[in-house]
């Protein structure tokens, strides 16, 4: 039996989650998913310059699943980039640093909502995407 996936550490969530070439119809492009943890592994390695094992202790994995991550990251983005594909940011396996969520679920026993509400209302920016870290947020 497979072990299961660990929650992997985001600590900003993107206010805006798709993007699209503008000479395509959004309609018709194709669509890469970018995991929440893939884009956090972007910020921390690319946006912030951090070494692969502070990016790796700040998300909570080894440093060989960070890289994993990481590579899986830049190889949507470039195919997006060269073969003018969308990317949507969701889902993934993680937790919000501000507030304790794991996918949308309360586990350090914050109430109320999604964490996007709780996150962003405490000036953090950061929240989760939709109840199960999947698709916009509703409140």
């Amino acid at each position: 039996m497979a072990r299961p996936v660990k929650s992997r550490r985001v600590d900003n969530i993107p206010a805006i989650q798709n993007f699209a070439p503008v000479e395509a119809l959004t309609d018709g492009v194709p669509v890469n998913t970018l995991l929440l943890e893939e884009l956090e592994a972007l910020r921390l390695k690319d946006l912030l310059g951090l070494e692969q094992e502070e990016c790796a202790e700040k998300m909570e994995v080894s440093r060989p699943t960070f890289q994993r991550i990481l590579i899986s990251a830049r190889e949507k983005v470039a195919d997006s980039l060269i073969n003018g594909k969308a990317v949507t940011i969701e889902g993934g396996n993680f937790m919000c640093a501000s507030c304790g969520y794991i996918n949308g679920v309360p586990e350090s026993g914050s109430a109320n909502g999604f964490c996007r509400r709780n996150c962003r209302r405490r000036g953090q920016g950061t929240g989760v995407i939709n109840g199960r870290g999947q698709g916009p947020g509703r409140r």
